[in-house]
């Protein structure tokens, strides 16, 4: 059926309308870059550094009237040439000056398509539920499957808009790095403001009106995320109505404003992290994705049974000789690797490609070779990979491609081992401080090893990279705790107060044992439970279980249960008057060394002093002198009784773990929110060498997971300067819960490669077949 006039009108004035928010909201932009270009001049910084802003500030004084006014000219123009953002000579293909078969493309073009690529995802990031939406609606308007490749709606049409703007106003590429924070977060909003008045508009219109536009829980630039907290449900319900989907299990008030309630502080989460729910479910969707719309080019390729098999002969050794000349031209030298440049090694991947697809004897080897080639495209470009390790991780690629034409489940399924390792070594590497370009020596290394490791088994497809998966997680542990400067010290501090309370709680657990029946005021028992079990286990850590310390501080609880027992005869209460001062120097020396303030000390005194003074006038009663014996037995002989097995330290021993706050280790004691059981058992899931923002103590920075205690009970957090914070893992979860503690990247390095494939492939499909 033909499309109808009046159709055909409405997604012409739904384009016009947002044409018109984007250009009407351009003003917003420019003021908030100008005041971020203000604010980072005013930076304290190194004189190269604050030179090289200030410039960046002149630049953007001179030319920032002047980029708007292109940004709203490229609009107009995409606006004006109907479906298409425009024609070939308004946006040509990036960077390509064509010259008969041969294709010349400089440094500057890659890094514009880098720079654009990168404003694309962030505006899909955050806008791609508006623009599914509208997709929708103007697909419906239109009696199309799919809006054009070009199509003025898309978010790369923009990017490249708002790129090309930017060079035709005299701005450079350093400036633009210097602001990209600023530029993509200003530029997501509005592009995401202008889909939603789009979509509001066209609902008016009775265009597809079911289509739920899902209002989504935000966080508005004024509210931000404060260290206190304070967080709101801002644009909750912009249509009416609750929160739906995901967020509607969280919805817990009963119209009464949500600032005003406990539920502000359990939405905190999803007020300040957009990527929320990119979680398993959500990376197996990317995938599944990927493979509908492979499968819409190429219907063989679901056909996993008959995919599973190595690849042609003639692809095997079209394979082999790139291997061979990447080993070459990336020799395993660091100067070497260091001056290989992202542009270069892109170019180079291009080539590869093509000269792959030209020995591949099938449409799927075809189509494959395209995936993977875009996956490593978008591996290469992601900045926060330091230069020195982004060319072992381009030598990843032909050792993936043979699995991935081998076994098509890499395809498939998040947790294929090759994945898992790109991911975790990417995890490891992605949080470090962008500008110092260094991960460590050690860590450096361990990644080359295991490249070199999956290069020289090249037939071995999973096992191989499960291996050395598992190795590479083996040294992790050893690295954080041996060989890393910023975190082996905190390592260690933390390993001690695992150690103390474990053996603190085994004490505990043994002295109510060694104490049951026998007549001990109870202000001694419960000082022995609670006070001295922890002095025993600071002196046995520190010092060794069988050392004169911790001996001293066993003859010390000897000597109180002792003295705590009914003192009838002259004698006897002659003798605790002689052991008495002696006996409470040590008790205070106890007390202090396993950090102790001195209040709480004197509390824990005067407690002792009316529980001998009642033991004094024979008010309690008396111990027998056999149970005594065996007491003073048991107690030199403590460490034998206590249990091989690992002890968990129990959430209902240790609730506070403040007392281990020093210098060199924070302690997290409050904050966060009360954890749900899904909260909790993502606190079990975090990986040792992930990257995290901690907002704790006013302070928002990042912090790598350096090490966690037995049954994850207690994990230790590290930022590149050394500073360590624990936590238990109750805390963990209060703050995971609240928002306070935030994965760095909110998803893994493949399924980001992945989506930034899908991007690619929407725009043209027909590359997989080419």
């Amino acid at each position: 059926m033909a499309t109808s006039a009046a159709s055909l009108t409405l997604a012409t004035q739904a384009r016009r309308l947002h044409t018109e928010e984007l250009v009407k909201g351009m003003g917003g932009v420019v003021r908030h870059l100008a005041e971020a270009a203000r604010e980072l001049r005013g930076k304290p910084a190194e004189h190269a550094v604050a030179q090289r802003r200030r410039d960046v500030a002149e630049e953007i004084q001179r030319s920032i009237a002047a980029w708007q006014h292109a940004v709203v000219q490229g609009l107009q123009r995409a606006l004006n040439h109907g479906l298409s953002a425009a024609k070939p000579s308004d946006l040509p293909p990036p960077g390509r000056q064509v010259l008969g078969d041969l294709s010349l493309v400089d440094d500057d073009t890659i890094e514009r398509e880098i720079l654009s690529s990168r404003l694309s995802l962030a505006i899909m990031d955050r806008a791609s539920w508006e623009f599914s939406d509208l997709r929708s609606r103007i697909s419906v308007l239109e009696r199309r499957e799919e809006l054009d490749p070009q199509d003025m709606l898309r978010a790369h049409v923009m990017s490249r808009i708002v790129i090309d703007a930017w060079r035709a106003a005299g701005l450079s590429l350093d400036a633009w790095r210097e602001l990209q924070a600023t530029l993509q977060e200003e530029l997501s909003l509005l592009v995401e403001e202008a889909y939603h008045e789009t979509n509001r508009w066209l609902m008016s219109q009775g265009v597809l009106p079911e289509v739920d536009l899902r209002p989504m829980i935000r966080r508005t630039r004024e509210s931000g995320a404060t260290p206190s907290g304070q967080g709101g449900l801002g644009d909750a319900t912009r249509f009416g109505g609750q929160p739906t989907g995901t967020f509607a299990s969280r919805w817990t008030g009963t119209g009464q404003d949500p600032a005003a309630t406990a539920v502000q502080e359990e939405t905190r989460l999803m007020t300040r992290s957009p990527g929320f729910g990119r979680m398993p479910d959500h990376a197996e969707a990317v995938l599944g994705r990927l493979n509908r719309l492979i499968g819409r080019q190429l219907p063989a390729f679901a056909d996993t049974a008959a995919r599973a098999q190595p690849a042609s002969p003639a692809l095997r050794a079209a394979i082999a000789q790139v291997e061979t000349s990447m080993r070459q031209q990336l020799r395993d030298t660091g100067p070497i690797t260091e001056q290989i440049t992202t542009p270069a090694l892109l170019q180079q991947l291009d080539q590869r490609k093509r000269a792959l697809k030209q020995a591949a004897e099938t449409p799927i080897e075809r189509a494959t070779i395209e995936i993977v080639a875009l996956l490593f495209q978008s591996i290469l470009t992601e900045e926060r990979i330091p230069a020195t390790v982004r060319v072992w991780f381009a030598r990843l690629q032909m050792p993936v491609l043979r699995v991935a034409i081998g076994e098509p489940d890499f395809f498939a399924t998040v947790d294929h081992p090759a994945r898992r390792l790109i991911d975790r070594m990417g995890a490891c590497v992605m949080g470090f401080d962008a500008s110092a370009r260094a991960v460590g020596d050690a860590l450096e290394k361990e990644i080359k090893r295991v490249v070199q490791v999956v290069e020289a088994y090249p037939d071995t497809g999973r096992r191989v990279f499960q291996t050395v998966l598992t190795e590479f997680e083996r040294f992790l542990e050893h690295y954080f705790r041996n060989e890393n400067e910023a975190t082996r010290k905190g390592v260690s501090l933390a390993q001690q107060v695992e150690q103390r309370e474990t053996l603190a709680i085994q004490y505990t657990i043994e002295l109510r044992k060694m104490l049951e029946g026998v007549p001990v005021q109870e202000g001694v028992r419960q000082f022995l439970f609670q006070v001295w079990a922890d002095v025993l286990a600071m002196a046995a850590v520190k010092s060794g279980p069988q050392s004169e310390d911790t001996k001293a501080m066993k003859r010390a609880a000897t000597d109180l249960i002792w003295s705590a027992g009914a003192k009838v005869s002259r004698e006897e209460r002659a003798e605790v008057i002689r052991r008495l001062p002696p006996l409470l120097k040590t008790l205070r020396e106890g007390m202090a060394s396993a950090g102790l303030a001195q209040d709480k000390q004197d509390e824990q005194i005067h407690a002792l002093n009316n529980a001998l003074a009642a033991a004094f006038t024979a008010k309690s009663a008396v111990i027998p002198s056999d149970r005594l014996e065996e007491l003073m037995e048991r107690l030199e002989t403590l460490e034998e009784l206590l249990p091989d097995a690992e002890m968990q330290i129990d959430e209902s021993l240790v609730l506070d773990l403040s007392g281990h706050e020093s210098s060199e280790l924070e302690v997290v004691a409050e904050g966060g929110s009360m954890p749900t059981p899904a909260m909790l058992a993502w606190a079990r899931e975090l990986q040792v060498g992930s990257w995290y923002m901690l907002d704790y103590r006013g302070r928002n920075e990042a912090v790598q997971l350096a090490w966690q205690g037995l049954r994850k009970q207690l994990s230790l957090f590290v930022t590149a300067q050394g500073r360590c914070v624990l936590f238990q893992q109750q805390r963990l979860a209060a703050f995971l819960q609240a928002g306070l503690l935030l994965p760095a990247q909110d998803e893994a390095l493949t399924v980001r490669a992945t989506r930034t494939a899908l991007a690619k492939l929407d725009v043209d499909p027909a590359r997989l077949l080419n």
